[in-house]
């Protein structure tokens, strides 16, 4: 480096490189620091570019490793820096463009350095290379000094420019957020411009154009990613650095004797239009723009670090919440995160987590679960297993919700995901209301095919030799979506062969199964063979089976008159129901629905054979108004609340660093030496 324009293949041989991490102590007032720093270098815009850089200066790396505690020269290289960041908005202000891009470019040198020393050296031996003491007379004072506070303090003043003396913490969340709200562009090259500061910003902004791609260019170490952006016109490494930074701010651990201030902030800050004075009891506490904020989350969903801090905020500040669930267009904050869910099969798993938490956080409120209803949307054009010209927002949750069940149930079976959903959906259910006939469809034969699926795993069970082969072959032949399990003219074996199979059950039913259970087990394990997968999944058939009975019942007898196309469909699939009422494990839950389909279907065989859809439809309307609602048994309301784990930070601390090793801006870590996460989980 040095006047001249540098190429990575020139790095090693470099003499200032050579000179800086050599064996002689250069003092910070030599003018070889304006010799070194006067280099005109394209910094990295990709990973694969910051890897050939740290592949082609490994050399003058390990040099400077070993010479430094005898040298200080990194310690001089940041108080060249820091002094001059002392001028920075002067500089700015008479466009002294040298002088900024020789600030820019000790700080590149910084980066770049202090990368390496964190990948090669322990924690404690990276603090002695800041706590270098004088070796040589007349270079530096007696006194041991931290220079890693001093540059962490001046590089939070770089981005939210306020002094050095007063508590940063607020300042910089919010300048954070700010950066992600404003998804700013970075400065085209050869741009010299210096706009005016705005409110939330720091002298990143005011300098980042002054020299090209400057100090933006340093805070983001370079370009659009290490991963291709689905928009790359659009892209903003500002605000993809910022949100980064924010989260892994947010899930640092609690001192033993404090908490995370940065997450005190998260969790306090206020609308700006919010004029009531803030607790003396909250110390980080801050105002923005509630609007401006909203907009970008509903903006940026398709990433999986705005996902999580759109669950952060949700969980974590009430104020958000609430702002959230008392919007009029509810509709650009959810069809983003029913687009997540129902593109499950391209989507990691933490991301799909994120976004189901999310609904679930969401349906806890009743006034949400009714105001979806009442939000009509057009040509989804995203969900391609049918037409939807036109359907509720409530209804096509209740689609996708449903669709990721079956999903997780089919391919990945994590008990936890399709647990979340079912919680969902059961905070919605007593407030169904105008259910599109696809939906009220999907809810009874979702039911249906694990009142099905349940049978045939019983008969497994018991006749493991011998089972049904009527059975056998109708799940055999079913389809991933389920749209058709059985047909019809097999109900009469079923209910035949169910009615056996529950009344055995209703005898010793949890005794019984265990049993036969531990037989199947014992019988398998001479040959070393793994219990089958359908005994395995036949308790979480049944919490599933039990779940969405308690759903469509919640439905039947909070909202009956308001969802004829649910009843409906029970009544078109209400053989299989029927089988299920005297089943020891739902025959409680089983009241209200027989009820209703035995009084329906009553009214409908008063009605005559051959009845059109048109015409079962108006006599169900006609039937909600007579059926008398006391005889419908009262159950507990539906109602689930998300908490978060004992150990959130086992989960979240992996997951925030994993998003950095993919997601941040020309970072490169070489993947040999993760042990946060493993490399080849979602």
């Amino acid at each position: 480096m040095g006047s001249n324009s540098s190429r990575i293949g020139d790095l090693p041989k470099n003499e200032y490189l050579k000179k800086l991490s050599g064996t002689e102590s250069i003092s910070e007032n030599d003018p070889f620091w304006n010799q070194l720093l006067s280099f005109s270098f394209p910094a990295p815009t990709s990973s694969s570019e910051l890897k050939l850089l740290e592949e082609a200066t490994i050399s003058v790396c390990r040099s400077l490793v070993e010479n430094n505690p005898r040298t200080g020269n990194l310690g001089a290289l940041i108080k060249v820096f820091l002094s001059r960041t002392k001028e920075l908005k002067l500089s700015a202000e008479c466009q002294n463009h040298i002088f900024i891009w020789q600030t820019h470019n000790a700080l590149f040198i910084i980066c770049c350095l202090l990368k390496v020393f964190i990948c090669q050296m322990s924690e404690e031996e990276l603090q002695l290379h800041f706590t270098y003491e004088e070796k040589s007379p007349g270079n530096y004072s007696s006194d041991s000094e931290d220079l890693l506070e001093e540059l962490l303090c001046c590089l939070m003043q770089l981005i939210t420019d306020i002094p050095l003396f007063l508590p940063y913490t607020s300042k910089l969340v919010k300048t954070l957020l700010y950066n992600f709200i404003r998804q700013e562009k970075p400065p085209p090259p050869g741009a010299h411009v210096f706009p005016q500061q705005s409110d939330g910003g720091g002298l990143l902004y005011g300098l980042a154009s002054g020299v090209a791609t400057g100090l933006w260019t340093v805070f983001t170490l370079g370009g659009v990613g290490s991963k291709a952006a689905a928009s790359p016109e659009l892209s903003s490494p500002l605000a993809n650095q910022s949100l980064l930074l924010l989260l892994v701010l947010a899930n640092l651990t609690d001192a033993s004797d404090a908490p995370n201030p940065y997450r005190q902030a998260i969790m306090s800050f206020k609308n700006t239009q919010d004029s009531s004075p803030f607790p003396s009891s909250i110390p980080h506490a801050f105002q923005i723009n509630f609007n401006s904020l909203y907009t970008a989350l509903c903006e940026q969903q398709t990433s999986d670090q705005a996902t999580l801090l759109l669950y952060t905020l949700l969980h974590q500040n009430s104020n958000i919440r609430t702002y959230m669930l008392a919007r009029t267009d509810m509709e650009n904050l959810v069809l983003p995160i029913l687009e997540i869910l129902y593109h499950v099969e391209e989507r990691n798993s933490h991301h799909v987590y994120m976004a189901l938490i999310i609904l679930l956080i969401l349906t806890e409120d009743d006034g949400f679960n009714r105001s979806i209803h009442e939000v009509i949307l057009k040509n989804i054009t995203w969900y391609s297993e049918r037409v939807l010209t036109e359907i509720s927002l409530g209804s096509l949750l209740i689609l996708v919700v449903i669709r990721t069940i079956q999903y997780n149930m089919t391919r990945t079976r994590d008990k936890y995901l399709h647990t979340n959903c079912l919680a969902a959906l059961a905070n919605m259910s007593a407030q169904f209301r105008s259910l599109h006939q696809y939906a009220a469809q999907r809810i009874i034969s979702y039911t249906c095919r694990h009142l099905r699926r349940y049978v045939y795993v019983l008969d497994k069970l018991y006749f493991p030799h011998s089972h049904c082969s009527t059975l056998q072959h109708c799940f055999s032949t079913l389809s991933d979506n389920g749209e058709e399990l059985l047909s019809l003219t097999c109900s009469h074996i079923l209910r035949s062969y169910a009615s056996s199979l529950f009344s055995l059950l209703s005898k010793k039913h949890n005794k019984v199964l265990e049993q036969a259970t531990q037989s199947l087990r014992g019988s398998l394990s001479s040959n070393d063979v793994p219990l089958p997968d359908y005994a395995q999944d036949l308790n979480v058939i049944e919490e599933v089976i039990r779940m969405m009975l308690e759903i469509i019942n919640s439905c039947l007898t909070n909202s009956l008159h308001h969802n004829p196309n649910l009843v409906y469909a029970l009544l078109y699939k209400r053989d299989l129901f029927e089988q299920f009422r005297t089943h020891p494990s739902f025959q409680d839950i089983m009241q209200n629905i027989d009820l209703v389909i035995s009084f329906f279907s009553s009214r409908l065989l008063q009605a005559g054979a051959e009845l059109s859809v048109e015409r079962v439809l108006e006599i169900i309307k006609q039937g909600v108004v007579a059926l008398p609602k006391d005889r419908l048994k009262k159950f507990p309301e539906l109602k689930f609340k998300y908490v978060e784990e004992e150990q959130p930070e086992e989960f979240f601390i992996p997951y925030v660093w994993s998003l950095v090793y993919n997601s941040a801006v020309g970072l490169y870590w070489n993947p040999q030496d993760i042990q946060l996460f493993t490399m080849d989980s979602d």
